[in-house]
C-alpha cells in the first residue's frame, strides 16, 4: 500500500504539471529479485490506471553505468575498498561501544577494489548536507552522524543508492517522490550526486502510513495489498481516490470526487508530513460512494465477476435489483450474498433475524396470515412495487401493526416478510425484492415459514 501511494503521488504531480511518470524497476540485488513480484507491481499499477510514460527501466540492464560511477568515485578518493565482514563490525562494535555501525575502519588501509570487496563512500568527517523537501521543508544531516556506506556490494553490485543516483542523473529525473523511510537515505544520495559532480533534483518525501493503532503498516499485521483489496471488490477510482487522501486534502473539503479533479487540485505542497492513518472503513466508505455512482449497467458489469459462474441466472437476477443492490453494498463482494435468494432452491435463515422478527417480534403471525390472503388475491400481471406496497400496508392494518392514527407501521410490518422471503433482516427494498422474486416462490417461502412459526 505504501508503494502505491508514492506511486500515486508521482503520478499525480506529473499529471498535474504535464509532465512525465517515469517507472524504473529496481532489480540489482540478485538474491531478493523475483520478477513475478516486480510483474504483480506492474499490475497493481494498470489496475489503479496510473499508466506510465514510455517503456519501463531496468536497472539490471545498467549494471555498467553504475560500475563505471563508482570507478569514478574510487579515481576522486571518495570511496574506498572494504574487506569488512557483517560479523567483524559487530564484534568492533562491541569492543568500543557507543554508536552502532561501520567505524571507518578500512579507510586507510588502501585495499585494491575488487570482488570480495565492498566498495564504501567516505562521508566527510564535518559539515552538513541539507534539502528543501516539498513536504518537509528544510531537511539536514550531520555528515558525523553518518556512517561510511556501501556503494557496491562485495559481490560487485550496486545498492540502491548509488543506482539512484546515477539513473536518476541519467533518466532527467526533476523530482523524487517517495515515502519517508527514505529520507535517511537522502544526504547519502546527494553526496554521491555532488562526488560525481551532478546536480540534485527535487525532494518530496510522503507521510508514513500507520494503522488505527499508529503503527507503521505491517505485511504480517495489517491488509497491506492492493491486490487483496482488488479481489475483495474495491473499485479502482475509489482506491485511488483514498489513497490521495492519505496526508492530502483538497482546499474545498470535498473528498469523494473523480479523478480528474483531484489531478487538477493535487499539489505536494499541501501534503501534510505527519503519519497518516490508512482506515479501512473509510476505504469501504469512499468505495461505496464510488459504486453509488455508477450507472445500473455498469454496476451489474463491475459485479458480474464476484456473481458465482455455475449459478445460470446469477447475472439475470442482479440486473432485476441492480440499482437497488448498488446503493446497500459498500464492495462488490457483497453483491452475491444480497440477491442469492434469487436463485437458491432454500434460502438459509439468519437465526438472529428470525428471532428478532419471528419470534420477538409483534403480530408476527398475523402479519404473514394476511401478507398471505392479499398477495393470493392479486393476479401476476399486478405483481409490481406499487401493488405489492399496497398489499403489505394493508396487511399491516388488519394484523394490528398500526400507529396511534391508525396508519400501517412498514418498518415494523416488512420484518417477517422479509426474513420469511430472503432469510435475512437487511437487503434490497421489500417491494422490489419481491417483485423480482416473483408470485409462486415468494408465497412458498412465506408459507413456508409461516408452518415454521
Amino acid at each position: 500500500m505504501g508503494s502505491a501511494h508514492s506511486a500515486l503521488a508521482n503520478w499525480l504531480f506529473a499529471r498535474h504539471t504535464g509532465g512525465t511518470f517515469l517507472l524504473r524497476v529496481e532489480d540489482t540485488d540478485a538474491e531478493r529479485n523475483r520478477p513475478e513480484l516486480a510483474e504483480n507491481v506492474l499490475e497493481m499499477l494498470r489496475w489503479l490506471g496510473l499508466e506510465w510514460d514510455g517503456e519501463p527501466v531496468h536497472q539490471s540492464d545498467r549494471l555498467e553505468m553504475y560500475t563505471a560511477a563508482a570507478a569514478r568515485l574510487v579515481a576522486g578518493g571518495t570511496a574506498y575498498a572494504c574487506d569488512c565482514t557483517p560479523e567483524a563490525v559487530q564484534t568492533r562494535h562491541a569492543e568500543r561501544g557507543g554508536t552502532p555501525g561501520y567505524d571507518g575502519f578500512c579507510r586507510t588501509r588502501a585495499l585494491e577494489p575488487g570482488l570480495g570487496r565492498a566498495l564504501r563512500f567516505q562521508v566527510p568527517d564535518e559539515g552538513v548536507t541539507a534539502w528543501d523537501d516539498l513536504v518537509r521543508d528544510r531537511v539536514s544531516f550531520d555528515h558525523a552522524n553518518l556512517e561510511d556506506f556501501v556503494l557496491l556490494r562485495s559481490n560487485g553490485t550496486p545498492t540502491f543508492l548509488l543506482a539512484n543516483a546515477v539513473d536518476d542523473a541519467d533518466m532527467d529525473i526533476t523530482h523524487v517522490i517517495r515515502g519517508e523511510d527514505h529520507v535517511n537515505g537522502t544526504p547519502k544520495y546527494l553526496l554521491i550526486r555532488e562526488a560525481l559532480g551532478l546536480g540534485a533534483p527535487t525532494f518530496a518525501h510522503m507521510p508514513l502510513l500507520v494503522n488505527e493503532s499508529r503503527k507503521k503498516l505491517s505485511k504480517r499485521r495489517d491488509d497491506v495489498s492492493v491486490a487483496d483489496y482488488r479481489d475483495h471488490g474495491f473499485l479502482p477510482e475509489a482506491m485511488v481516490n483514498y489513497l490521495a487522501l492519505l496526508g492530502w486534502g483538497p482546499d474545498d473539503g470535498i473528498e469523494i470526487r473523480p479523478i480528474a479533479e483531484i489531478i487538477e487540485r493535487y499539489r505536494l505542497e499541501d501534503v501534510n508530513p505527519s503519519p497518516a492513518c490508512f482506515d479501512p472503513k473509510k476505504l469501504a466508505h469512499v468505495n461505496g460512494e464510488h459504486l453509488r455512482a455508477l450507472s445500473p449497467e455498469t454496476f451489474v458489469e463491475a459485479a458480474a465477476a464476484f456473481l458465482p459462474a455455475d449459478v445460470e441466472g446469477a447475472r439475470a437476477a442482479l440486473v432485476s435489483l441492480a440499482a437497488e443492490v448498488r446503493d446497500r453494498v459498500k464492495t462488490l463482494e457483497e453483491v452475491p450474498d444480497m440477491i442469492d435468494f434469487l436463485w437458491l432452491d432454500e434460502v438459509p435463515v439468519d437465526s438472529a433475524a428470525w428471532e428478532k422478527a419471528m419470534v420477538r417480534g409483534r403480530a408476527a403471525s398475523e402479519m404473514l396470515d394476511a401478507t398471505i390472503d392479499g398477495l393470493r388475491a392479486i393476479d401476476d400481471s399486478q405483481w409490481n412495487p406499487t401493488t405489492l406496497r399496497t398489499v403489505i400496508e394493508s396487511a399491516a392494518v388488519s394484523a394490528g401493526l398500526t400507529n396511534s392514527e391508525g396508519k400501517p407501521q412498514l418498518a415494523k410490518a416488512q420484518g417477517p416478510v422479509r426474513v420469511a422471503v430472503t432469510g435475512r433482516g437487511q437487503g434490497p427494498p421489500l417491494f422490489e425484492l419481491l417483485t423480482a422474486l416473483g408470485p409462486e416462490r415468494s408465497l412458498a417461502r412465506l408459507r413456508a415459514a409461516r408452518t415454521r412459526l
